[in-house]
């Protein structure tokens, strides 16, 4: 393995979780993109997203994020070759569309164990390199549907407004620390996730006619939202979920 150069300037260390594709992937890339280094956390092959990062900015990381061992071991390694960790997004996440009464206890826990152990693993493993280098982010990938409460979606929604509560206390915990935390709430994005799942059958209709923007929302329209959560001078900016889904939701 290649030393890595130091970091000069503003550049900054970001881990990403579920960056093997969707969101995950097109926030590793505009992240390298911006400059930083980038370590992507999945259990699916990443190779895809490590073609679009040029030269040695990103970081396969194989673990899974409700595994406390794994997760502490990833951050470990990314922050080794980086030399440091400054930015978390912890995106990975599960939306299976399940009716209520049909949701059994293990489902729910799945659910749970994905979009809400997950970042609080990965977050607990990463907030001592964060505070050592006196600067941080956390951005914690949450759901419109946390305002709206779909009825196919509920143990989805309320891990996700969970997640919005974790944001909220994390931030005053850290907050003396250089360290904020927020949240970015997508609506129904399209992703191969998503058009398998939500957004099928009709499902993107169904959304884009409740959005004040008539528009299906694509990766790229989130990613100048999370490159200004993580921006240098956006260190008064914390506890907030950032509402992007075109419209739907309004509060």
């Amino acid at each position: 393995m290649t030393e890595t150069p130091p970091l000069t300037g503003t550049q900054r260390v970001a881990l990403v979780t579920g960056a093997a594709g969707g969101l995950g992937r097109e926030f590793a890339i505009a992240l390298a993109a911006r400059g930083h280094r980038v370590a992507g956390l999945d259990l699916a092959d990443m190779s895809g997203t490590a073609e679009r990062i040029p030269g040695d900015r990103f970081l396969p990381v194989r673990a899974d994020v409700t595994d406390p061992d794994e997760v502490g071991a990833a951050v470990e390694e990314a922050a080794a070759r980086f030399g440091a960790l400054h930015i978390v997004v912890n995106n990975a996440g599960i939306y299976p569309p399940i009716p209520f009464e049909e949701t059994t206890l293990e489902d729910w826990r799945r659910i749970m164990r994905v979009n809400l152990d997950g970042p609080f693993l990965v977050s607990r493993a990463a907030l001592p390199h964060l505070r050592a280098a006196g600067w941080g982010r956390i951005v914690n990938i949450v759901s419109a549907v946390v305002f709206l409460g779909p009825p196919d979606l509920v143990a989805y929604t309320t891990s996700k407004a969970g997640l919005v509560g974790f944001t909220r206390a994390l931030a005053s915990a850290v907050g003396a620390d250089g360290i904020t935390v927020n949240a970015i709430a997508p609506g129904l994005t399209r992703t191969a996730t998503a058009a398998r799942t939500t957004g099928a059958d009709g499902g993107f209709d169904r959304v884009r006619a409740s959005q004040a923007v008539p528009a299906t929302e694509e990766p790229r329209d989130l990613l100048s939202t999370l490159l200004y959560v993580v921006d240098e001078g956006s260190g008064f900016l914390t506890g907030q979920t950032i509402n992007v889904d075109g419209g739907s939701a309004k509060h």
